[in-house]
């Protein structure tokens, strides 16, 4: 605004200044500037003006998104932390209050839809189309990368290479249109499946099945593989917790040579397999990694085996600055390549030998997809994908 004002007197000075010279020439004097030079002047003076008023509009909607970015993906991962627990909190306060009925019929509620998320949940194009999914997206950025197309007369099991500390790459390319999965591969049903003990929390599980997200399990994973027509793709991720412990940045390993079990349900249903890589999913966050044999591993690997996740020490960026430690995750590029499918029979007891034979397809597949498109996303040539037992 003060440069536009100052223009703006420019021009009034300008157009002073040229009156005067018109009036000296009319009583035969000498003019006192060039006639004009005051409109050129007063050209030059705006045009720097709007220039300077744009640069700064653009610089303050630039931190403005920047901040917006970073509030999107705060909010997730804090849903993703705390949001079950405190909404189981809140609930339980609420019935030790006057509003105990709100309580009450929510729980009743729980009880009659206790099964939902097991026949994949109640999806809301709605909720996946949010605004705010694309400031996530932006933050990074996240990128969905397509080989190859997709029949949507066929099932699939999608295999998400590696797992970060929170798969934010699978959220974002599946459990939302934000980098558009719906309209790269029309007529596909992407079902993010993660812990069962997620959906048994109050509100937590209504916004994790709005996404598309479901429990990994054998129940809900046969239902939609063989009562949901066809058309679908279940996105697991394989490494699961024990890949998560070994997750940090210039790392890629995936937890996969003992991991059958998505290949053996694939047979019983015919389900394609497609391996995906992540590039970058490692970068987001860093991590105290504990040494096998050491307390801390003892204890994450407890935790993994009774409850089914492990947790991880670890940090990112502050919220207000890069330089401060926080739970924002650092602003770096992810981008999920999606591989070829790999044709998969239908068999309804399949041999180990049958599990195998597969098992090693996808293995190869993988590797295969990661030699491809590692340079193209900023690793070196002579950069090897780790294959981990557990």
């Amino acid at each position: 605004m003060k440069t536009l004002i100052a223009a703006y007197s420019g021009v009034l000075r300008g157009e002073r200044q040229a009156e005067a010279d018109r009036s000296q020439r009319s009583h035969g004097g000498p003019a006192l500037s060039r006639e004009g030079s005051g409109r050129w002047g007063t050209g030059s003076s705006i045009l720097s003006a709007l220039q300077d008023l744009f640069s700064v509009t653009w610089l303050n909607r630039s931190k403005v998104e920047k901040q917006l970015q970073v509030i999107s993906v705060l909010q997730w991962v804090l849903s993703f932390l705390v949001l079950g627990v405190a909404c189981s909190a809140i609930l339980m306060y609420i019935f030790c209050t006057d509003c105990w009925l709100i309580a009450v019929l929510y729980f009743t509620w729980l009880v009659f839809d206790w099964n939902t998320p097991k026949k994949g949940g109640r999806r809301s194009q709605w909720v996946r189309n949010w605004a705010v999914w694309r400031y996530f997206r932006d933050y990074f950025p996240i990128q969905l990368v397509k080989t190859h197309n997709l029949l949507t007369t066929r099932n699939y099991i999608f295999g998400y290479h590696p797992h970060g500390i929170m798969g934010l790459g699978a959220f974002c390319n599946f459990s939302t249109e934000a980098t558009e999965v719906s309209k790269k591969f029309p007529g596909i049903r992407p079902y993010l499946a993660t812990l069962a003990g997620n959906f048994r929390l109050p509100v937590l599980r209504e916004y994790l099945m709005s996404g598309g997200i479901c429990p990994v399990n054998r129940d809900t994973i046969d239902y939609l593989l063989s009562k949901n027509g066809s058309g679908n793709a279940i996105i697991i991720v394989v490494g699961g917790a024990a890949e998560s412990l070994s997750s940090m940045p210039g790392k890629n390993a995936v937890t996969l040579r003992n991991r059958k079990g998505f290949v053996k349900l694939a047979l019983r249903h015919g389900a394609d397999l497609v391996p995906m890589y992540s590039f970058g999913e490692n970068e987001v966050y860093k991590q105290v990694i504990f040494e096998e044999g050491s307390w801390g591993r003892w204890v994450q690997k407890k935790f993994q085996k009774y409850i089914g996740f492990a947790p991880c020490i670890f940090h990112g960026r502050g919220l207000f600055s890069s330089d401060t430690w926080g739970l924002v995750p650092y602003s770096k590029p992810i981008t999920t390549v999606v591989g070829e499918p790999i044709t998969i029979p239908k068999l309804e007891h399949p041999t180990q030998q049958d599990i195998d034979l597969y098992h090693t397809m996808y293995m190869e597949a993988l590797v295969k997809l990661f030699d491809k498109h590692k340079t193209k996303f900023g690793l070196l040539e002579t950069e090897v994908l780790e294959v981990l037992n557990s």
